[in-house]
């Protein structure tokens, strides 16, 4: 038996892809029923890393089972343009550069993040083929092909048509370095200690952390129930802001708390979630909202002295004029309070009042719901089902624009006159005023809004042949933390659109760890490269300690020191089959095998840990699998019946080296089968070398990979 080589991976995979079984069509005949996987599209603006091996390990090792049990599998590509992602990534890439987004002419900069993107693309095709993956790229898409493009307008276009899209100008998540508009789920929630000023307002005393919006105050609020300020509610008072004075209204609201602070509360409805929630139920009472902070985060024209100034520049000269004025009654350092901030920079966003389009999200999560409740869509593991309900149910409308260029632009365009007009060509004239001074939303949609429909999308909705014959797909296979951002609104979205659910089952991997359990990332310097390491120690390798180590849900912890274990595992399959196949004679092709007790035993034990491993894979069990082939392999099959059979194998008995022969090259037989799907490469390769007769099995150990080769272990029945 030859040497390995270490390059026969390569090898392997042009194999496979010549063969052209990654396409469910030119499967043979037994593959009738369709199993489909969409790929989770990687996004096109960088290397991939071990969150995405993980999920072509898991991926993979389900499609190559069910192609094996006879199924029309189809696993379909793709990649995500990722908008405000490749934004965030292609802003660093200019900073580095000397330039600004801003300074480059809208075409011009959708054009060089179009050449980045689809020059990042490619890099990802050639890794995913590295590891192994078995996907059909005949079928491969993007997220900016055309059809995919204008099919996400039609959505936006079906969803105003029904009411269930408005544009509405309302209190949005600002990010001041990134210039755009964020969904609630793109921003993060963290604590900070703050100063709590207390503020003289005319005859009370209020509370806030946030003296520098004073300014765009419209009202003070009072718990109805606190008896402190009964007499106020309703009546107009005088505060003095520095700059003026202002005459503000007292109003009664549940949500204030008379625990906080003083229990008063100023109202700046355009600086505040909440302020703007008061208001909206107060609006017959009191003023509307008043920015006073711009969109770089600086003081506006309303601050007039402090114009120009940034938020916390500003907030220290106003804290230092309302001493001067004996305004501040005491200063509570110790104040700890939860802010938001952007989920990419980690700087503090700015609530702003800007006209944009809103999903009415309400009416789309309801069936959602029920489909999970139902049980015709399954989450693995179960868990995750009660914090997708709760957050379902409490789901509010879903801002869906960005301020940026890289990404579909929405289909609405505005008349100078006030019209908005919903569609995707430019309308020669508008049919309010017939004047053509007509001009685009310059906005594009969040890039959820169409990574939501990708399912459908990707199968070529609404009359191709692959939706009708793929749609709905088998298996979503993706992160618990895109939970929210992704999975709930596949689910609503195929359920509005097609009025079928996306995927029958929902399985949740975790977020890939070192060994200190330590989130993977380039600024703690613990990051693995899953190619890098994957040319050391051999894909397989790779695979094979990301499934081992991964149950449904939960984190896995990967270091080199593992992947390099595995690295030896198959090294152990390969001396394996060495031993077992260099112990052929074609003689025994002609001997009836005449089988101990204790071989019949090891025959039925290898068609038990068949059905096992096969019961875990159906329920998605892997890494219990991926354990049991493992360990059967190494200390059932290696460590005992191989070594037991070694006597036999030197007998000058034929019969009794022709069975033990026997015995051993079928338990290799199935073995390879069984591992094929968590280390593809290794197996394949052993097979194609050795295992090609229908009858025998066996062919000249001497030939190469593939040259006379007829059989592919990817194909053969499991």
């Amino acid at each position: 038996m030859p040497k390995l080589s270490d390059k026969f991976e390569d090898k392997i995979y042009r194999l496979w892809e010549k063969s052209g079984y990654f396409n469910p069509d030119n499967l043979p005949g037994r593959h009738k029923k369709p199993f489909t996987i969409i790929m989770p599209p990687p996004n096109a603006n960088g290397s991939l890393h071990f969150g995405h091996a993980l999920f072509i390990a898991l991926e993979d090792l389900m499609i190559r089972y069910q192609r094996m049990r006879g199924k029309k599998t189809l696993w379909l590509p793709g990649a995500d343009h990722a908008g405000f992602e490749t934004q965030v990534v292609f802003d660093k890439k200019l900073e580095k550069e000397g330039r600004n987004r801003f300074q480059i002419s809208r075409d011009e900069l959708y054009r060089e993040m179009m050449e980045f993107t689809l020059s990042n693309k490619k890099v990802m095709e050639n890794q995913l083929r590295k590891l192994g993956a078995s996907c059909d790229w005949s079928r491969e898409k993007f997220t900016l092909d055309p059809d995919i493009i204008s099919k996400t307008q039609d959505t936006f276009i079906d969803l105003h048509k029904k009411g269930l899209i408005y544009r509405g100008e309302r209190l949005v998540n600002w990010c001041v370095k990134h210039q755009t508009s964020l969904s609630d789920i793109e921003t993060d929630s963290v604590e900070k200690k703050d100063s709590l000023y207390y503020i003289k307002y005319g005859p009370l005393t209020v509370a806030t952390v946030r003296p520098e919006t004073i300014f765009g105050d419209t009202a003070v609020a009072v718990n109805p129930k606190d008896k402190r300020y009964k007499n106020l509610i309703g009546k107009e008072i005088e505060v003095d802001v520095i700059i003026g004075k202002l005459k503000l209204k007292v109003i009664a609201d549940d949500f204030v708390d008379p625990k906080f602070g003083t229990g008063a509360v100023k109202v700046t409805p355009a600086h505040d979630q909440n302020d703007f929630e008061i208001w909206q139920r107060h609006k017959n009472e009191i003023e509307g909202p008043k920015e006073v902070i711009n969109r770089f985060g600086k003081m506006n024209v309303k601050a007039k002295e402090f114009e120009g100034l940034k938020i916390n520049e500003a907030r220290k000269l106003i804290v230092e004029k309302l001493k001067e004025k004996g305004l501040i009654e005491k200063i509570d350092e110790s104040c700890n309070h939860a802010v938001a901030v952007c989920y990419k920079c980690r700087n503090i966003l700015e609530p702003r009042l800007l006209p944009q389009w809103f999903v009415k999200i309400g009416p789309l999560a309801k069936p959602a719901i029920q489909a999970v409740k139902s049980g015709k869509i399954k989450f693995v593991p179960k868990r995750f089902e009660k914090v997708f309900f709760h957050w379902m149910k409490n789901i509010r409308d879903w801002n869906i624009s960005r301020q940026i260029i890289w990404g579909i632009r929405i289909p609405a365009w505005f008349c100078e006159c006030g019209e908005i007009i919903i569609q995707k060509e430019k309308p020669k004239k508008c049919a309010q005023c017939s004047g053509n001074k007509i001009e685009q939303d310059p906005d594009v949609f969040d890039t959820w809004f169409s990574s939501g429909q990708w399912p459908y999308l990707a199968l070529g909705y609404p009359d191709s042949k692959d939706y009708k014959t793929f749609y709905p797909t088998a298996v979503m296979e993706t992160g618990w933390d895109i939970l929210f951002f992704w999975v709930a609104r596949m689910i609503m979205f195929g359920l509005y659109r097609t009025g079928k659910i996306p995927f029958k089952t929902v399985y949740f991997h975790g977020l890939v760890r070192d060994k200190d359990r330590q989130k993977m990332s380039k600024s703690k310097g613990n990051v693995i490269d899953p190619l890098g390491v994957a040319e050391t120690y051999g894909a397989d390798a790779v695979r094979m300690s990301l499934i081992m180590g991964s149950t449904a849900g939960n984190d896995p912890i990967i270091s080199e020191d593992k992947i390099r274990g595995y690295r030896n595992f198959a090294t152990k399959i390969w001396n394996i089959s060495r031993f077992v196949l260099m112990n052929y004679d074609s003689k025994f092709e002609k001997i009836k095998p005449k089988f101990t007790k204790e071989d019949k035993k090891n025959l039925k034990n290898i068609k038990t840990i068949h059905k096992k491993i096969t019961k875990d894979i159906e329920t998605f069990k892997f890494h219990i699998a991926a354990h049991n082939i493992y360990h059967y392999i190494w200390h059932t099959f290696a460590d005992k019946i191989l070594e037991n059979s070694k006597p036999r194998l030197r007998s000058e008995n034929i019969i009794e080296r022709a069975t033990a022969f026997k015995v051993n090259s079928e338990i290799l037989f199935v073995s390879l089968k069984l591992l094929h799907p968590f280390m593809p490469f290794i197996t394949e390769e052993i097979w194609s070398r050795f295992f090609v007769d229908k009858k025998s099995r066996i062919r000249d150990s001497q030939s190469e990979s593939g040259q006379k080769s007829k059989r592919l272990l990817m194909i053969e029945k499991w």
